[in-house]
């Protein structure tokens, strides 16, 4: 499978899958970009080596650390649909200006909100290992995070169930259907 827009005129997409750290973020959308044969790229690789820095040593980043980054993110997400394929990655796009940046161009981007609570998200934590990001930051990141609101791009998927229920879920909301319909 391909994932080119095909001759029909199916304009490409780019889902972010978004939230907080240990919402499960790389799991399901490596399924999802697996399922349709998709483009993915894991948006933690886009960080500059002082943010992964910064946050190994158990400091949260600053808007100032994030910009950059955020302009790594939207490079990748441009050129996904600059060149017709459409694409998954992964960015916590934990503000509405992060989340601005991402669809600068105000199409073809759609944001996928994984939910959790704070006590669900710290015991996926707390179990993770060979990750630069320390539980400790857990905190920083919901007190930053701004949920999508209803004039913007994004829906809302509960991280509870297994990934590939989650896969489903998101599958489901956005009309993709069981086969790839854009392909």
């Amino acid at each position: 499978m391909s994932g080119t827009s095909n001759a029909a005129g199916h304009d490409p997409r780019v889902l972010v899958l978004m939230g907080v750290s240990g919402c499960g973020k790389t799991t399901v959308a490596a399924l999802l970009a697996g399922r349709f044969g998709w483009e993915f790229e894991e948006g933690d690789s886009l960080h500059p080596a002082s943010n992964v820095e910064k946050m190994h040593a158990g400091h949260p980043l600053t808007d100032e650390d994030r910009w950059p980054w955020l302009a790594e993110v939207a490079d990748w997400i441009e050129a996904e649909l600059d060149s017709g394929k459409h694409g998954v990655i992964t960015c916590s796009a934990l503000k509405r200006s992060y989340r601005e940046v991402l669809n600068r161009r105000g199409t073809g981007v759609e944001f996928v909100y994984l939910a959790g609570t704070q006590q669900q998200i710290a015991a996926r934590l707390a179990a993770r290992q060979g990750h630069f990001m320390p539980a400790s930051l857990l905190q920083s990141q919901f007190t930053d995070l701004e949920e999508p609101q209803d004039d913007e791009p994004a829906i809302r998927v509960d991280i509870g169930p297994a990934p590939r229920k989650i896969v489903q879920s998101i599958i489901d909301a956005l009309g993709l259907g069981t086969s790839n319909p854009l392909d």
